[in-house]
């Protein structure tokens, strides 16, 4: 690759602030239904369209990966990859719900390098580059430092719909069962890169979601590792865009959390 990362956290912010300005000003469009209880917009293409092109022209070296549609190569090991979610929280979008994002990540050699959320119905955008950092609004962020899951405020990803979701749900419902008994609160924002860069601001002290989609978490995850989080799969090995589940945490919460977890779902 031949732009520096310096360049590349440019490209990505512009990129992301193309997108965010659009989901804030745009008319949504037309709304499908892709399967079951779940949809797509029009805005959310419109916003794909326009990144890719944004992208495509910038480093045209580098292949494309978005939620939406995609006639690229879908290799999530490409070795530089951007991977895309036009709009990630899609459904509170669509019933007006402002935690709704637009989260771009650079994967090179299958590892997220760059990593934007952006959220403009709440004026917050989140960046990150590997070994740089994170950050939120021009200004650094770490983890919480709760010590106990008791105190531990605690994001869940969305129950399943579609093909196979009651035995996806039984886990979902036994882990949500497990942490209401032991921690201070549960949450469900609806937005997989919410959950993780508020995992990163230190606003939560960790999120679960069971399952892992490239353009929903590989942006979150690189932020929330750049800010300390411990990020794993369910069985306890360090995330990546092949893994089944989607787990952060502070530090100091991680162990006992992947205990919970493994005793509420094996």
């Amino acid at each position: 690759m031949t732009a520096s990362r310096d360049d590349l956290l440019e490209i990505a912010r512009s990129a992301v602030q193309r997108g965010a300005e659009l989901l804030r000003t745009a008319d949504r469009g037309a709304v499908d239904a892709k399967g079951d209880r779940d949809y797509v917009t029009g805005l959310d293409h419109r916003i794909q369209d326009d990144i890719r092109r944004y992208l495509a022209d910038a480093t045209p070296e580098c292949g494309f990966l978005g939620e939406e549609f995609d006639d690229g190569p879908r290799d999530h090991h490409a070795r530089d990859m951007w991977v895309l979610d036009p709009i990630d929280g899609t459904s509170n979008f669509i019933h007006g719900l402002p935690l709704c994002a637009v989260s771009l990540a650079l994967v090179h050699d299958g590892e997220p390098v760059i990593g934007v959320v952006g959220a403009p119905f709440l004026d917050l955008e989140y960046y990150a580059a590997a070994g740089w950092g994170a950050w939120s609004n021009g200004k650094p962020i770490r983890v919480s430092n709760t010590e106990t899951l008791e105190q531990a405020i605690v994001s869940i990803g969305d129950y399943a719909v579609g093909p196979e979701a009651e035995s996806k749900n039984r886990r979902r419902f036994a882990l949500t069962a497990a942490l209401a008994a032991t921690i201070e609160r549960v949450r469900m924002f609806g937005s997989a890169a919410l959950d993780l860069v508020w995992v990163a601001e230190g606003r939560t002290d960790a999120c679960v979601m069971l399952s892992n989609k490239p353009w929903d978490t590989a942006a979150g995850v690189l932020i929330a590792r750049e800010a300390g989080a411990v990020v794993l799969d369910s069985a306890s090995r360090r995330h990546s865009l092949d893994s089944p589940d989607t787990i952060a945490a502070s530090p100091a919460l991680a162990d006992r959390l992947m205990r919970l977890v493994d005793e509420s779902i094996r």
